[in-house]
């Protein structure tokens, strides 16, 4: 599976997903500037977290607009899989690839933690190594993690099965008490209509290795390689 991971002014978590995609692959991937708007083709495209350009104007905005997005948008538009993890996924919202839009966190403090995540789907190249239903535990740390999009929306995605993970309490339970952030319904991660554009706000890359205190996101990028190889 060859991969490209992108990086902006201000990221710094491509170097932990390129390492956790080394270690499932035995390849490393393409490291890919910002600036850069004609890489080489590659089987994913992963967004990592970060504060592109130091999160200032709104998180993500001013990314979205790089060279490389534009080549990003191109190549997903044609099914290439993107990953986009944190503030990757404020930068793929704000670029159109999914819907809805990441805002301050309900509590207006940064949440740096491990939670709990219902998978609620495994019918995705990205989740086809969990069941619908199981419990993972990763971390977070954001500022800007609060999902919102508009009842309608909301209710499209739920209808085609847009919603990926949701934050909850260990037994599984959806309810405020496992919500980090405040985001509506609990939302920790969606797909695009085709399920091959993924956003999450948790950091799975950080839970590849029982060193870092679990592995439960280390399925995630198994099942890429599952899908993609």
């Amino acid at each position: 599976m060859k991969s490209a991971v992108l990086v902006f002014p201000g990221s710094n978590r491509e170097v932990d997903v390129a390492q956790a995609i080394e270690l499932v692959t035995g390849r490393k991937p393409q490291m890919v500037w910002h600036g850069d708007g004609n890489f080489e083709k590659t089987d994913l495209i992963v967004v990592p977290g970060g504060f592109s350009y130091g999160d200032y104007l709104r998180c993500g905005a001013m990314a979205a607009q790089s060279p490389v997005m534009a080549e990003v948008k191109r190549r997903a538009a044609q099914g290439v899989p993107v990953l986009a993890i944190c503030n990757g996924f404020q930068i793929v919202t704000e670029a159109g690839l999914l819907p809805g839009t990441l805002m301050r966190n309900a509590h207006l403090k940064f949440v740096c933690r491990d939670v709990h995540l219902k998978v609620e789907t495994s019918q995705s190249l990205f989740t086809n190594r969990y069941h619908a239903g199981q419990v993972i535990r990763v971390p977070v740390a954001h500022a800007e993690g609060n999902y919102f999009a508009s009842e309608n929306t909301l209710n499209r995605l739920e209808d085609r099965g847009q919603v990926a993970f949701r934050y909850c309490a260990p037994d599984g339970t959806v309810d405020p008490d496992g919500n980090p952030n405040g985001s509506i319904r609990n939302i920790a991660g969606v797909f695009n209509e085709t399920k091959t554009v993924m956003g999450l706000m948790p950091h799975p890359e950080n839970a590849v290795e029982p060193m870092f205190g679990g592995c439960d996101g280390r399925a995630l990028f198994e099942g890429m390689v599952d899908a993609l190889s």
